[in-house]
């Protein structure tokens, strides 16, 4: 799968693009960035990043010139049928990091582990250890930390050794904070993770497998935390809507393409 297929596979959608490619074809992709030591951020998105684009040039710009980008939410996958655009299937963050991870354990891989509370990425580091006992995990951090440790930070994790890094933080700052720092970490594959390391950890919850498999995880976010999500999922989900509407209609008016 060379540089060719994967600009084929690329499509734009809404403020963004996507690589309409399976999971498996993803794991592909990242060895090949592993093997080839270039380092490569990579982001999934998801109907709450697509709003945050609309007003957030910066993110808009650090997303866009990503070379890998996968559809984290069932709503993208809903809005690529109304567009026209040949996705499959989401490849989901939590999903992706847990295929790394057990690949990395079969490879030889070097994972960094960063962000999070110090207790959950604890948690996150003895539990993958117990269950990939081969596992190398080349380092880990908490997310919390003032500006002025950044670059001793950033120096601890480019001597790790590692081949991919995992960043739990929320968005946007880690699509800031990675593209920052990319080229000084010394490490090949770097992607946000959001709240998996809660997840993992037992902190939150994921939703069952049936709500994932109907794009239902949204409301299971919803229905745990509904004062603090109704605002991302509720009011989010409309405008997101709304936006899908509004970019078909322009795209029947320009060229008469989408039906």
């Amino acid at each position: 799968m060379g540089t060719e297929y994967m600009e084929r596979k690329r499509y734009p959608i809404l403020n963004t693009y996507v690589n309409a490619i399976s999971m498996e074809e993803t794991l592909r992709e990242i060895e090949k960035i592993i093997q080839k030591r270039i380092p490569t951020q990579h982001v999934v998105i998801n109907a709450s990043k697509v709003n945050l684009m609309e007003k957030d040039s910066k993110l808009r710009m650090i997303v866009n010139k990503c070379p890998l980008i996968n559809a984290d939410g069932a709503s993208i996958v809903w809005a690529a049928k109304k567009l026209g655009v040949p996705l499959r299937e989401r490849v989901t963050g939590i999903d992706l990091f847990s295929q790394l991870v057990a690949l990395s354990e079969r490879k030889g891989y070097k994972i960094y582990l960063f962000g999070a509370k110090e207790e959950v990425v604890t948690k996150v580091k003895k539990y993958l250890k117990r269950k990939y006992p081969r596992l190398q995990i080349a380092g880990y951090r908490n997310g919390y930390f003032t500006k002025d440790d950044e670059l001793e930070i950033v120096k601890n994790m480019s001597e790790s050794g590692a081949d991919i890094m995992f960043v739990a933080f929320s968005s946007p700052k880690k699509e800031y904070w990675v593209n920052q720092y990319i080229h000084q970490l010394n490490i090949p594959f770097v992607m946000g993770v959001g709240g998996s390391f809660d997840v993992v950890a037992g902190v939150t919850d994921r939703a069952p497998k049936w709500m994932q498999n109907h794009g239902l995880e949204w409301f299971y976010r919803f229905i745990q935390e509904p004062r603090r999500m109704w605002k991302r999922y509720i009011i989010g989900n409309i405008k997101f809507i709304h936006l899908t509407y509004k970019t078909k209609r322009n795209y029947t008016k320009i060229s008469g393409g989408i039906k």
